[in-house]
């Protein structure tokens, strides 16, 4: 199935304001960031896996866990307005200085640590089936239309964000057109795309996941919910 030589990006940085040290905070019986390694490793289309980091720690238990840290990510690549582009076009340059190269760059957060099985290799399809494709990015139905938001006007009165003539706002949800969020799951990037300055491209193509498959962890909350999930 694969023709590609497929780069899987894992980002940790050390900063982390709603759980302190959360990438290699404990989750079930090993920290968070075990778990994406681990999916990473169990998918024969990767051909290496790494952790991208700024953190010493951090690099420590990535290697544990069994992924390579080749390299400490500049800290002006990892403060908390950095970007996904510079890590990745970091990593790139990395390899490409070693006479390296990857076709596919594979986004995996550790703060999305139970992934539904084989997204990967449906992400990987999809490349092989659409050649015209920058990037693969998994989505999930958006729980609020947007055409349903609301904004605050400066006079105390509200508007809509998605304005309309016809009050599209007051249709019925089933026949509104469909709306995705993007998820923390997965994504993953063509060579071309990254050397063009972006991480997505003019062709992203969806990884559709459902509600009930997906677990992001921000908050103390969603950590709870990971670890119910796990004890079922």
């Amino acid at each position: 199935m694969n023709k590609f030589n497929i780069l899987s990006v894992i980002p940790a940085r050390g900063g982390s304001k709603s759980i302190p040290k959360k990438n290699i905070s404990q989750l079930g019986n090993k920290p968070l960031i075990a778990y994406s390694i681990a999916y990473s490793h169990n998918c024969d289309l990767i051909s290496k896996t790494i952790v991208s980091t700024d953190n010493d720690e951090i690099a420590i238990v990535a290697k544990k866990y069994g992924a390579e840290v080749p390299f400490i990510r500049p800290k002006e690549l990892s403060d908390d307005t950095a970007q996904d582009y510079g890590f990745m076009r970091h990593a790139l340059d990395f390899f490409d200085s070693q006479n390296i190269k990857y076709d596919l760059f594979l986004i995996l957060r550790p703060t999305s640590p139970l992934r539904p099985k084989g997204l990967i290799e449906k992400a990987v399809k999809i490349f092989i089936d659409n050649p015209s494709c920058s990037s693969v990015r998994s989505i999930a139905p958006a729980k609020e239309h947007p055409y349903r938001c609301w904004k605050d006007r400066a006079n105390g009165s509200i508007e809509p964000v998605i304005k309309s003539e016809d009050e599209i706002y007051n249709l019925p949800r089933q026949i509104l057109p469909k709306y995705y969020y993007q998820t923390g799951d997965l994504e993953l990037v063509h060579r071309s795309t990254l050397l063009s300055g972006s991480v997505s491209g003019k062709n992203v193509y969806p990884l559709i996941i459902s509600h009930e498959e997906m677990i992001d962890i921000d908050t103390k909350d969603d950590q709870k919910k990971a670890e119910e999930y796990l004890g079922k």
